[in-house]
C-alpha cells in the first residue's frame, strides 16, 4: 500500500485528489494521513469527501475512514468501466476540482463516460468552468484526451447549485507534450459572468471594461447574466499564442467593486504573459499527472509553486517517472 503524508508542503486537498486519482489509474491501494493538517480546519471537508466517493463510484473502489473531519483514509481501487454517472457535491464545492480527480481514471475507462456534476462552477480557490473549458481542456486535447463540457447552470458560493455535463473519451496512450516556445501573440479573450440580480448595476460590463483598460488587445468578449441560487460574479480571460494559451480567473467578493475584479484579472494575466512562459502558474500543476501518464515531456511555466512540487511528489509515488526542474522548465522522464 502506498503511504501519502497529506501535510507535505502545501498540505491541501490537491494531494488527496491526485493520490486518489492515480490510485484508481494504477490500481494501487493507498493510505493518506495528516489530511489537510496545515489548514485552519483539518481533515476532510464535504467537497473532499465527495471527490473520494465519486472516484470510488467510477472505479468500484472501497474506502475506509471517509467521514467529515477525518484525517486519514485508505482507498482500495477497482476497475474503471465508464458509463453514465451523477455526482452532487451538495455544497458550493468546486466542480472543476472534482473533475481533476475524476479525469485521470476516466481516460483509462473501457468506454466513454458521461457525468453530470452539481456544485460550484465559479467559486474561490479553484478554476472556473471557463478556465477549465478554454485553458485546461486545450492542453489535454493536445495530449489526445477529448473532453466536452456543457455548463447547464452556474453556481456561486454559498448555495452552489451549478450543473455541468461532461463527456470524457478514454485514451490510454497519451501524447507527450513539449511546450518551450509559445509562439506569436494572437489575441486576448474574456468572459465576464454575473448572476442576474447584478444586471441593473451592470457588474459584468464594468468588470470587462476595467479589464480592457489594462489589456486592451483584440479578442472575443463574452458578457452573460445567469440564473443562479446565490449572488455572484467572476471574470475569466486567456491569451492566445501560436502554440499555447495562458489564463487567469478572478471571483467577486462582498464589498469588492466590479472595477477591482476586472483590474485584478488583467494584472494576473499580464503577470503570466510577462513571465515568457507557455503555461500559467495554475496550469503548471494541473498538467503534471498527464505528463506522467504520457511518460515524458517538458513545459515552461510561469511559476514553480508548492502546488507543483507537492503534485510531483505524489505522482512519483504512483508512476515510474521522475520530474526535474531547471529554472522555470519542468521535465518529466
Amino acid at each position: 500500500m502506498i503511504e501519502i503524508d497529506g501535510s507535505y508542503l502545501e498540505g491541501g486537498g490537491q494531494i488527496l485528489r491526485t493520490a486518489i486519482a492515480l490510485s484508481a489509474v494504477t490500481k494501487k491501494p493507498c493510505r493518506i494521513f495528516n489530511i489537510r493538517k496545515g489548514r485552519p480546519t483539518t481533515g476532510l471537508k464535504p467537497q473532499h469527501l465527495k471527490a473520494i466517493e465519486a472516484v470510488a463510484q467510477i472505479c468500484n473502489g472501497k474506502v475506509k475512514g471517509n467521514s467529515i473531519g477525518s484525517q486519514e483514509i485508505e482507498f482500495y481501487p477497482g476497475e474503471v468501466k465508464g458509463g453514465k454517472f451523477n455526482v452532487d457535491i451538495g455544497t458550493a464545492g468546486s466542480i472543476t476540482l472534482l473533475l481533476h480527480a475524476l479525469i485521470p481514471p476516466l481516460i483509462h475507462a473501457e468506454r466513454e463516460t458521461e457525468i453530470e456534476l452539481t456544485g460550484g462552477t465559479n467559486v474561490l480557490w479553484s478554476p472556473t468552468t471557463d478556465f477549465f473549458r478554454h485553458v485546461f481542456c486545450n492542453f489535454i486535447d493536445k495530449m489526445g484526451v477529448n473532453i466536452k463540457v456543457d455548463v447547464k447552470k452556474h453556481g456561486f458560493y454559498p448555495r452552489g447549485g451549478g450543473k455541468i455535463l461532461a463527456r470524457i473519451q478514454p485514451n490510454k496512450n497519451l501524447k507527450v507534450i513539449n511546450l518551450l516556445d509559445r509562439g506569436e501573440f494572437e489575441r486576448i479573450d474574456a468572459w465576464s459572468i454575473s448572476s442576474r440580480d447584478l444586471k441593473e448595476k451592470r457588474v459584468a460590463e464594468r468588470q470587462l471594461s476595467a479589464f480592457r483598460e489594462i489589456l486592451n488587445e483584440e479578442g472575443h468578449e463574452h458578457i452573460a447574466y445567469v440564473d443562479a441560487l446565490s449572488t455572484g460574479t467572476s471574470i475569466h480571460a486567456h491569451v492566445h499564442y501560436g502554440n499555447t494559451k495562458l489564463g487567469a480567473d478572478v471571483l467577486g467578493e462582498k464589498g469588492k467593486l466590479a472595477e477591482e475584479i476586472g483590474k485584478e484579472c488583467a494584472l494576473l494575466l499580464k503577470e503570466q504573459m510577462d513571465s515568457g512562459a507557455c503555461l500559467d502558474k495554475w496550469m503548471a500543476d494541473q498538467i503534471l499527472p498527464y505528463m506522467a501518464m504520457a511518460g515524458g515531456g517538458s513545459v515552461c511555466v510561469a511559476e514553480i509553486t508548492d502546488h507543483c512540487r507537492s503534485n510531483m511528489w505524489v505522482i512519483e509515488k504512483f508512476l515510474p517517472v521522475k520530474f526535474e526542474i531547471n529554472g522555470n522548465v519542468i521535465s518529466c522522464k
